[in-house]
């Protein structure tokens, strides 16, 4: 499985035409998550987003932020604690996905109802610059605590997809790699990073 999670403020050219060429090449979900547009950004972007995954078809979630997901009608990813704090939001939601940093806490998300967990960060990325990667032990340690879904997120490149799903992830995250790379090249870029389980 492949996600890929949004950033408006890593795309240095027209976030929407970007998002467009991703959901062309049919990733498993997209991931609205932007942290520095105004409000009214914020919300025009999110209906731009959702009418392009839906037009191929592409399952659409917004991060945290959920009154925007009932309005909009469509899936949601939370950090583990809002999950703790409103467990209501599993019955909500038709899919329901949790951040975790531990195996206590992805058990804890699939206790409360998630239908899969993204787990990190994995390796070092410039997202989380000076924090050290939890690392490939933690990720095992993780999806042999659950039996929903995990996928690793953080740092992900090609060359370390293979590890990732040798230590048990079903799917993987990417976010800096798809927001930055060159237009031209996008879509072989999603291709690449794409694989079964």
């Amino acid at each position: 499985m492949l996600y890929v999670i949004t950033s408006k403020k890593l795309c240095a050219d027209n976030f929407l035409t970007r998002i467009e060429n991703i959901a062309r090449s049919r990733p498993d979900r997209l991931i609205y998550r932007e942290k520095e547009l105004s409000p009214a950004e914020y919300r025009t972007y999110a209906y731009d987003c959702r009418a392009i995954c839906r037009l191929y078809d592409v399952p659409f979630s917004i991060n945290s932020n959920i009154e925007l997901a009932r309005e909009l009608c469509v899936d949601l990813h939370v950090p583990v604690q809002m999950l703790i704090d409103e467990p209501s939001l599993a019955r909500e939601f038709r899919v329901l996905g949790a951040s975790v940093h531990s195996a206590q806490e992805a058990k804890k998300a699939e206790e409360l109802g998630a239908d899969y967990v993204i787990a990190g960060h994995i390796f070092p990325t410039e997202c989380k610059k000076g924090v050290l990667p939890r690392g490939l032990a933690f990720l095992k340690e993780v999806c042999d605590r659950v039996s929903i879904p995990v996928l690793a997120v953080g740092g992900i490149s090609k060359e370390r997809i293979n590890d990732a799903y040798s230590a048990g992830a079903d799917g993987i995250c990417v976010m800096s790699r798809f927001m930055q790379c060159d237009m031209d090249a996008l879509e072989g870029e999603l291709f690449s990073f794409k694989k079964t389980k």
